[in-house]
């Protein structure tokens, strides 16, 4: 088992990994747009929040050999009140081509300022 660290606070608070590894697959935690002050970036722009994290996970997974590519599953985490559809333009953007699995809820965050958060779910060829 490989594990992938991103330094957040919360991942020390709560007991997490950014990433881990399992054989063949990597399990990408719930991810944020955070800058590298470790702080919401940028707010209020849910697009840019998406596309964000959408980069951090994929840096995480190719820190395990893998890329967005590799995606087979995501979970998307939107608040309530931001407009989910800036959201999918950011994931349909990074997934053009495999089109993966995909689970989009409404819900709140432990940081107020966060207003999408995704996990992914990878297999290595």
């Amino acid at each position: 088992m490989e594990k992938v660290s991103s330094g957040g606070k919360y991942e020390e608070l709560v007991g997490y990994s950014r990433a881990v590894k399992v054989g063949n697959q990597i399990f990408v935690s719930g991810t944020a747009s955070l800058d590298p002050t470790r702080k919401i970036a940028p707010e209020g722009e849910v697009y840019v929040q998406t596309t964000e994290a959408l980069k951090i996970i994929d840096g995480a997974l190719r820190q395990l050999g893998g890329s967005l590519e590799n995606v087979v599953r995501t979970r998307v985490y939107v608040r309530a009140d931001v407009d989910w559809k800036l959201a999918a333009k950011a994931h349909r953007e990074a997934f053009a081509d495999t089109k993966p699995a995909s689970t989009w809820l409404v819900g709140a965050f432990l940081d107020p300022h966060i207003l999408v958060e995704i996990e992914a779910d990878a297999i290595l060829n």
